[in-house]
């Protein structure tokens, strides 16, 4: 396996275009890449395309069609809401594999007024028994995040109010994020006032839906020379699924897999989690953010809500967690989620992310988990 180096990351503008095509909004993040990566599609040798609500509609292909056909493989990749990282580590491990020099990953979804993200998706209808928990009370992802959040502060002391500081300080950072579909900084009173969608979380404390589209351009270290100086390092791109555990048979373990990836990704960047300057991670739902503070290994067990109090997650803090806003103000596209993380991360690295910018970055991580399937974590390192 040989070195892996970011070239370049495009994205579009999360919100809600239902007068464009996925393909349309997919086409334009391309270019957007191709563009700062510096690199036409004439370059690009592999192609990965990442969309879950029309995973069987020839995303990539059709994507291509509009962007340039050149002859190049095709891989469509569907998910969950790793869906798009996922196609990034594919072009990543296309790259590695000295297979290629030089590849494109591109993750997109239009969902429109899509619903609480639960059930299958693509008209497969929710198997209520796939869980215990499915049958005695609910499986969507409100209802899910709702209880993790519930169990930290059973067991660790946390607050209502600590959940609200979650989504208080990504509001706050989306308002220096062109990209986020909501750009605007809310009060405490205005998060605890918003509607309750599924306690703890309130309507502020949770991620919108909408349509949206990001990707990404990896390439050998030999042949980003030819295109930069300055190429950032894929130093680690892990992804890992659900493994058994008792506390499933309950309710969604939400932890293990991110647990698991994240221990991975340190060991294959020879790094630890002290060594990260800057995190865009998972926040679906502002409880999933505060124990993934616990999980990425970002602070020690059970004390992420004491951390959270003394702003060390803030920009400027000991670790800033989603200078970008995160998922609850920039939306949550599923196939375009995995990516657009990248896309932040590595313009944090290049001290391109305006008034949101981390000073002195060198080395960001980029989570995302799709429950019930898979964790990505990518670490891109100057």
């Amino acid at each position: 396996m040989r070195d892996v180096m970011l070239l370049g990351a495009g994205l579009i503008k999360f919100g809600r275009y239902p007068e464009r095509t996925v393909i349309d909004l997919a086409s334009e993040a391309c270019l957007n890449a191709l563009e700062d990566a510096g690199v036409t599609m004439k370059d690009i040798q592999f192609f990965a395309s990442g969309n879950l609500y029309q995973s069987n509609a020839m995303v990539g292909q059709r994507i291509l069609k509009e962007i340039g056909h050149t002859g190049i493989p095709v891989v469509n990749v569907a998910n969950a809401c790793a869906t798009g990282s996922t196609a990034f580590r594919i072009a990543y491990l296309a790259v590695a594999s000295g297979q290629y020099d030089i590849a494109m990953a591109v993750g997109s979804e239009q969902m429109g007024k899509m619903g609480l993200l639960g059930g299958g998706g693509a008209g497969a209808a929710f198997d209520p028994a796939y869980i215990t928990e499915g049958v005695i009370g609910s499986g969507t992802m409100p209802a899910v995040f709702s209880h993790t959040g519930i169990e930290h502060m059973r067991r660790y002391g946390s607050t209502v109010e600590h959940f609200m500081k979650v989504a208080y300080k990504n509001h706050k950072n989306s308002v220096h994020t062109p990209y986020a579909q909501y750009q605007q900084a809310f009060t405490m009173e205005e998060i605890a006032n918003s509607r309750m969608i599924s306690w703890p979380n309130t309507l502020l404390m949770c991620c919108p839906t909408g349509d949206g589209a990001a990707a990404a351009v990896v390439a050998s270290a030999d042949k980003a020379r030819q295109f930069t100086t300055h190429p950032l390092k894929v130093a680690a791109s892990v992804l890992t699924s659900d493994p058994y555990t008792e506390h499933d048979l309950a309710m969604f373990d939400v932890s293990t897999l991110t647990r698991n990836a994240a221990q991975e990704a340190y060991k294959l960047a020879g790094i630890t989690a002290k060594d990260v300057n800057v995190v865009e991670l998972h926040d679906c739902f502002a409880t999933a953010e505060l124990v993934h503070y616990e999980n990425l290994g970002l602070c020690p067990q059970g004390e992420a809500h004491h951390w959270l109090d003394e702003g060390k997650f803030d920009i400027g803090g000991q670790v800033p967690v989603n200078a970008s806003g995160g998922l609850i103000s920039r939306g949550h596209p599923l196939g375009a989620t995995g990516i657009c993380g990248v896309a932040e991360i590595s313009w944090q690295l290049r001290g391109q992310a305006g008034g949101r910018q981390v000073e002195g970055a060198k080395i960001g991580l980029a989570h995302v988990i799709g429950l019930g399937s898979a964790c990505t974590i990518q670490i891109l390192q100057k």
